[in-house]
């Protein structure tokens, strides 16, 4: 049933003929290379992702792998990687998780060809399966409850103990699982399990269920099915099926490749048929979760607005937070391919974002925090129009992407952060008496401060230097400081969501009770900014970066044309921050 084909990049950029495992492979790369050195005639994977939720970070580095070893043994063999929904749990399952899995693997930059596969394309075999193990006495039903099945089933220490229903007669299970099917029990009134070996060191090999009643509709299949499969004897037996050749895994299905082997062989699948199941490291990074039921959690009781909230290290949610694909690729690479489990610093991956967004993002100006500023020795109504580019030419790798013209008047606001009346050691921002430059402006001088009722500062007195305009003075002095600024008068007024780490502790949740109790009370603020004009253009989705605050997208879900919504994407690397602590 597997489709062979070259596989290519949404991009459009291909696998170069030839290429095979070489300096850097990975350890998976080396066994497929001497697989195909030996005459393998073909390397198919497969990403198997249950449609129960929305994918995370995690799962975009199974993306990464197994679509990128299709791509990499493409010009040596015949490659395939096949997109397989393993949809065995209709209680849990929605096409809402289908339609996101799938939209996640092609905005990450992979496309599955014709190998779009669902388990449930083989409940007909897999039921047939499961006969032929109850006539090969194999399998039976078992009716205990599954309080009693997990009492007898003994640990690590102590085998477990044979069920009472274990020597049915061929006759009397083939009944009595046709009777399951046909929907005349109740949910856990009767379990097929494999008939195995209860005393076996691993506890998978402990008799395990096989089918178990689910009356519940499927997304796909409807109210045809009254028994579903287990995903231990669904999962390599689709693997078979498809003619996955490397089943490729993580480190906690180690254990169980020794049952799905025990299926395979009890079922016939030849040797040179079977997949091969390899294990790698799952990945975990600090300051996030990357379970399933915890991300669900988060949803389900309202932690967060939605599998998408760009809180979230849903690959939904990071797309939405502003993450090129890129920037995700990027970083699974350098997380690399290993046996160890290792918790990566979360750093790693904010580098990943931080490069790739400096690469490709226009900048313009925008005023978080806004304190006003009159400079008295400009007009009521004047505006001097100054000339910008949107990357700036004297940053090294400088890209051409064009120029906006910045309204500069009377009232402006800078952030209210860069003032501060009684400076620290080596403040270089603005104080009273001190002089800095305006981003593209000119270098502005404060000379007195106007404050409210309660003591706090609301406008700034300045004055600017005519000779100085565009940021550099005739006469050639230095000035250290350097503000970003926004016309009062042209610019924009905006609520802007300022979203940080969803969790203060680098492991959420160890040590303590419940993983809740990790999360930020700070990880989202929203403040009203003022954005400059060509901010106003900015499309749904697209990434900008506010010069010195960080990286912030346009909101796909609250922007409307000429009106975008913003939130942060990543801040910046500001040294300021501790100056202002220190």
């Amino acid at each position: 049933m597997s489709h062979m084909g070259r596989h290519m990049t949404h991009t459009g950029v291909e696998q170069s003929a030839g290429q095979s495992a070489g300096q850097g492979a990975n350890f998976i790369e080396e066994i497929i290379s001497a697989h195909v050195a030996a005459g393998r005639p073909r390397v198919v994977t497969r990403f198997p992702p249950e449609p129960n939720g929305y994918l995370h970070l995690g799962h975009a580095k199974s993306i990464c792998l197994n679509f990128g070893l299709a791509l990499k043994f493409s010009g040596a063999v015949p490659t395939q990687c096949n997109l397989r929904l393993d949809d065995t749990n209709p209680a849990a399952e929605e096409d809402e998780f289908v339609q996101s899995i799938k939209e996640d693997v092609r905005w990450l930059g992979f496309d599955w060809g014709e190998g779009l596969y669902f388990a449930s394309d083989y409940f007909e075999q897999l039921f047939e399966f499961a006969v032929r193990l109850i006539r090969d006495g194999k399998a039976y039903v078992d009716s205990q409850t599954p309080e009693q099945m997990k009492a007898t089933r003994g640990d690590f220490h102590t085998p477990g103990v044979n069920s009472p229903f274990r020597d049915r007669s061929v006759e009397e299970n083939l009944d009595l699982f046709g009777r399951m099917q046909a929907g005349e029990f109740e949910h856990g009134a009767h379990v097929l399990r494999a008939k195995i070996d209860m005393a076996s060191p691993n506890i998978n090999f402990r008799d395990p269920p096989i089918y178990r009643i689910l009356h519940a509709d499927h997304h796909r299949t409807g109210s045809k099915w009254r028994v579903y499969p287990m995903y231990d004897f669904a999962h390599g037996l689709s693997d078979a099926i498809e003619g996955v050749t490397h089943s490729i895994c993580t480190l906690e299905f180690e254990d169980h490749r020794p049952l799905y082997d025990w299926f395979l062989e009890a079922l016939g699948f030849e040797e040179g048929a079977r997949p091969h199941q390899y294990e790698f490291s799952r990945l975990n990074i600090t300051y996030t979760v990357l379970s399933k039921r915890r991300l669900q959690r988060l949803v389900y009781e309202g932690h967060v607005e939605s599998w998408d909230d760009p809180r979230m290290p849903t690959i939904a949610g990071m797309r939405r937070r502003g993450y090129p694909p890129a920037a995700l690729r990027h970083f699974c690479e350098r997380a690399g391919v290993t046996k160890n489990n290792t918790l990566m610093d979360v750093g790693h991956l904010e580098h990943a974002l931080r490069e790739t967004l400096n690469a490709t993002c226009r900048r313009a100006m925008a005023v978080l925090r806004p304190l006003k500023v009159v400079v008295e020795n400009l007009p009521e109504g004047h505006v001097e129009w100054l000339e910008a580019p949107f990357y700036p030419a004297e940053e090294e790798g400088a890209l051409d992407l064009g120029a906006r013209r910045v309204p500069f008047t009377r009232e402006l606001y800078i952030e209210r952060e860069d003032f501060m009346e009684v400076p620290a050691k080596k403040w270089f921002r603005l104080s009273v008496g001190a002089e800095v430059r305006l981003r593209y402006a000119c270098l502005l001088t404060c000379h007195a401060v106007v404050k409210d009722e309660g003591g706090e500062v609301v406008e700034l007195r300045c004055t600017w230097d005519p000779a100085s305009k565009g940021g550099t003075p005739a006469d050639g002095r230095k000035v250290k400081g350097t503000l970003h600024w926004v016309s009062a008068t042209h610019g924009a007024r905006a609520d802007v969501l300022l979203y940080d780490r969803l969790f203060s502790a680098p492991s959420p949740g160890e040590g303590k009770g419940d993983f809740l109790e990790d999360l930020n009370p700070s990880s989202l603020e929203a403040v009203s900014a003022v954005l400059e004009p060509a901010l106003l253009d900015v499309p749904p989705g697209e990434v900008v970066q506010f010069e010195r605050l960080g990286y912030f997208c346009a909101d796909v879900k609250r922007s409307a044309p000429g009106a975008p919504s913003f939130h942060r994407t990543i801040g910046l690397k500001d040294s300021w921050a501790k100056v202002a602590q220190g």
